[in-house]
């Protein structure tokens, strides 16, 4: 990662937070979600089909033709979420044009994958990498489920058919988790990693959520107590990142890439808050004893290892000996954990957890938002500086910050989105391979 100048000024320095006299005010997250949408506005649709990916701090684009598979899916959960809060039928077409392009150009029909990244120019696509992700179909599966909830009809099939995609290429019904990659004709590697599991998870949720059909709870829940419990076993109690291909702990992974975009190495604080998040939206469902402790245990040991006492914030990751492996601030870390403590704050009804929502929002809203030209700036320094102008790259979207935000509305007191379990769906005959094998 480049590093930053001795002249580069604190984010602090750059441009002065203005007063929030609450960051538990509905109004205030939803002002923020707003603002965030705006960033974006000017510059992010693309006629030809799909989104711009790439824009500098200022909104201006910096790559016009890459098309990321994670950043396309993003795109289509940030504006089908934006849609189901305000009703303005913009949000439901970006929506709409968003899954077009992510079923009509990322699919590949010949080899029946969504294409990790590609090349858009003028209509046309040429594919940069055909690598299948098991992390690049959860997020095409958590586009297809919330883009059916915002009333898309044509998503709803489509959530039945990518969850049987991961069935027949990924799932491995022995060890009750899903494998990580494969090349394009599908040949399945023997690396094996828990992010792709965490995000297949959220997916899931959101599916059952959408569709009212069990197994995807079902599936949910096995994945979830298999990392967060037995896996976690294996880890010192804590989700470690990586494994190998019989799910026993890879320690040496990437252990010189501690920075790695989608495989770092060591314990990454964020992944312990995210699947905290995520336990407590299980919970909502299926109310199991084990998941609110299992929650409270991994926000606190991300807090008591990563939260950086000098400069506020929460650092990226720390090792197996718990010391700090790298100092750098990470936007989603801090979205990410600011919800599970709203999460935690209400389920628990203990104060201590709302004290650490408003910290880390203190902190975010001094040195991450960008109070200019909006959105959040990506990566700082241990001492809050930028690395670069360069705001919003493959995979960001901010789809992080705005999901936190609405996940802390659902918290507070008030209206909050209601998910559409229940309702009967067009596509009721979904299959589940090998659920029936020990958790």
């Amino acid at each position: 990662m480049t590093k930053p100048s001795d002249t580069a000024l604190t984010v602090e320095a750059q441009t002065a937070a203005p007063a929030v006299a609450s960051f538990r005010d509905r109004a205030f997250l939803l002002g923020h979600i707003a603002d965030t949408l705006r960033f974006y506005a000017p510059n992010v649709y693309d006629p030809s089909g799909g989104f711009f990916h790439y824009f500098r701090d200022d909104g201006s684009i910096y790559n016009a033709h890459s098309r990321h598979l994670v950043s396309s899916c993003r795109y289509v959960f940030n504006y089908a979420m934006a849609y189901r809060e305000t009703g303005e039928a913009q949000h439901l077409d970006y929506a709409r044009h968003g899954l077009q392009f992510l079923r009509d150009v990322h699919w590949d029909p010949q080899l029946e994958g969504y294409d990790w990244e590609i090349d858009w120019r003028d209509g046309q696509k040429r594919t940069l990498d055909a690598t299948r992700h098991c992390y690049g179909l959860a997020f095409v599966l958590l586009a297809y489920a919330h883009a059916a909830m915002a009333g898309i009809e044509e998503a709803k099939p489509m959530i039945a058919a990518t969850f049987e995609l991961m069935e027949h290429r990924f799932w491995d019904g022995a060890a009750g988790l899903y494998a990580d990659e494969a090349s394009a004709d599908w040949e399945v590697s023997s690396y094996r990693g828990q992010n792709a599991n965490m995000h297949t998870t959220e997916a899931l949720l959101a599916a059952y959520e959408a569709t009212g059909h069990l197994v995807y709870l079902d599936r949910a829940e096995r994945v979830a107590s298999n990392i967060t419990l037995r896996q976690a076993r294996l880890s010192q109690g804590l989700v470690w990142e990586h494994f190998h291909a019989d799910w026993s702990v890879d320690w040496d992974y990437n252990k010189e890439d501690s920075t790695n975009i989608f495989r770092p190495w060591g314990f990454q604080p964020g992944h312990q808050t995210e699947w905290a998040k995520l336990l407590l939206i299980l919970e909502r469902h299926r109310p199991l004893p084990w998941l609110l402790p299992r929650a409270i245990e991994l926000f606190d040991a991300a807090m008591m290892h990563a939260w950086d006492n000098d400069h506020g914030g929460l650092y990226y990751g720390f090792g197996p000996d718990y010391t700090v492996c790298d100092h750098d601030k990470y936007f989603w870390v801090q979205a990410e954990t600011f919800a599970t403590a709203a999460l935690l704050g209400k389920r628990t009804g203990n104060e201590r957890f709302w004290d650490w929502y408003d910290e880390i929002w203190r902190y975010s809203w001094k040195h991450f938002v960008d109070h200019r030209y909006g959105a959040w700036y990506r990566i700082l320094t241990c001492d809050n500086r930028k690395y670069s102008d360069e705001k919003s790259p493959a995979g960001k979207t901010d789809y992080h910050t705005m999901g936190a935000c609405y996940e802390v509305l659902n918290a507070l007191p008030g209206r909050g989105m209601a998910p559409i379990v229940g309702r009967e769906e067009e596509h009721a005959n979904v299959s589940a391979n090998g659920t029936d094998g020990a958790a």
